[in-house]
C-alpha cells in the first residue's frame, strides 16, 4: 500500500490527492475508502455528532488531515474536536475522538499502528466500527475492548451502535 518513493513533507500538504493519503515518515500510505458500507457509516457517525454539537460542545469532520508528528500525517475517518479546539486547515492538537470505519481490505496490523499513533499523539478516544459485523471497540488504551456503546468519560458524549445502525435501517427501508 504504501510507496516506496520518499516526499518532503511540503509536497504532501501543497498536494491534492483522491482520495487524500496518508504520510507516514516521507511515504504516502494510501487509504481504504470508497466503499457503500464505508462511505455510509462513516457519513452516519459524522451526523451522529453533528445533530448533537450544541449540547456536546463539539465539533464534527470526515477525512480532516492530522499532524500527529513533523513526519506523520494521518486521517482519521471521523474526528470529533472540543468546540473551543481551534479550526486549522491541518489540526495540530488532538481531536476528543478520532474514529476508524473499517473496509474489507483493511488489516488488524494497519490498524493497530493507527492506533500506536493516536495514542503518542495523545488522542483520548480512539474507536473502531466495522460496518460489515456492525462491531466497534474502544481502542483507547491500546486494546482492542469489544463495545456497543462509547462513551467519553466525564460527559453526557456518547455513540450508540445500536441506535446508528438502527437509523441506517430505517433509511434504508
Amino acid at each position: 500500500m504504501a510507496s516506496a518513493t520518499q516526499i518532503p513533507v511540503s509536497e504532501y500538504l501543497h498536494t491534492t490527492y483522491r482520495p487524500d493519503r496518508e504520510y507516514v515518515d516521507g511515504e504516502l500510505e494510501e487509504r481504504n475508502v470508497g466503499e457503500y458500507d464505508h462511505n455510509v457509516v462513516q457519513r452516519a457517525i459524522t451526523f451522529w455528532f453533528h445533530t448533537r454539537s450544541r449540547d456536546w460542545s463539539v465539533r464534527s469532520i470526515q477525512e480532516q488531515r492530522t499532524r500527529l508528528t513533523p513526519t506523520r500525517y494521518r486521517i482519521p475517518d471521523v474526528s470529533v474536536f472540543r468546540r473551543e479546539t481551534p479550526v486549522e486547515q491541518v489540526f495540530t492538537r488532538p481531536p476528543l475522538i478520532a474514529i476508524e470505519v473499517l473496509s474489507p481490505e483493511d488489516r488488524h496490523i494497519k490498524a493497530q499502528e493507527k492506533i500506536q499513533d493516536y495514542i503518542q499523539f495523545q488522542v483520548p478516544n480512539i474507536w473502531i466500527i466495522d460496518p460489515k459485523t456492525r462491531e466497534g471497540w474502544d481502542c483507547s488504551t491500546g486494546n482492542w475492548v469489544r463495545k456497543e456503546r462509547f462513551e467519553v468519560a466525564d460527559t453526557t458524549i456518547y455513540l450508540s451502535l445500536n441506535e446508528l445502525f438502527s437509523e441506517l435501517d430505517s433509511e434504508e427501508a
